[in-house]
């Protein structure tokens, strides 16, 4: 199977995970899944696997793969914490910025901006996501990498389903603008100050992830 369809088949038990068409403490059945979306079971394995990494599902013994639910509160606070180190990677990416690096995070740039025009929010998230990586990996410091890395894996269902929001895509396209301005011109500063700021979520953002979380 292939890689998208694979990453197709995680995103809609994700999503469907994060609409509560599966409950917190529900059993997700391997041939369940497997009828309900046309695969074999190697698939459905190989997605329960990922999102038990990302801590939305929890394996257990002898009951298989369980829903979790973090919670709000959770989510924030990993939301937080996110927003504190996307602020230190882009703070360390304006300084120590070289070509190779300028162009990752240009090329990354110049995706978003195509998925953003095109308004698939899905595609805009990967590429997002490679924008993202791209300033980790600007930073230059291989242990903040891994740690942005990892939370942002954690954080991935619901930075998706986030960009569903309305405006919100064509606004965090317009973050990004800004964000690549101030890491090219090397001001660090303010690049900590608007990743942090593009990444937290508080007021209306966390409110409208949290109905969007209920409602779909």
């Amino acid at each position: 199977m292939s890689e998208n369809v694979g990453r197709w088949l995680r995103d809609e038990i994700e999503t469907a995970i994060l609409s509560n068409e599966f409950s917190p403490g529900e059993r997700l059945d391997e041939m369940v899944l497997a009828s309900r979306f046309g695969v074999s079971r190697t698939p459905v394995r190989e997605a329960l696997m990922q999102l038990d990494a990302i801590g939305l599902i929890e394996i257990r013994p002898r009951r298989g793969a369980v829903v979790i639910d973090p919670g709000p509160h959770r989510v924030y606070e990993m939301f937080e914490v996110m927003a504190e180190l996307e602020g230190l990677a882009g703070s360390l990416a304006a300084r120590r910025l070289d070509d190779k690096t300028r162009e990752a995070i240009a090329a990354a740039h110049r995706r978003c901006e195509l998925s953003a025009e095109a308004g698939d929010s899905d595609a805009y998230y990967y590429d997002n996501e490679a924008f993202h990586k791209a300033i980790y990996a600007a930073s230059r410091s291989d242990f903040l990498e891994e740690q942005c890395t990892q939370l942002h894996r954690r954080l991935r269902p619901y930075r998706r389903l986030q960009l569903r929001v309305r405006n919100r895509l064509a606004t965090s396209f317009t973050e990004h603008c800004a964000i690549v301005d101030v890491i090219f011109a090397g001001d660090g500063e303010e690049a900590r100050r608007l990743l942090r700021a593009h990444v937290g979520i508080q007021g209306e953002r966390f409110s409208d992830l949290v109905a969007s979380m209920a409602t779909r």
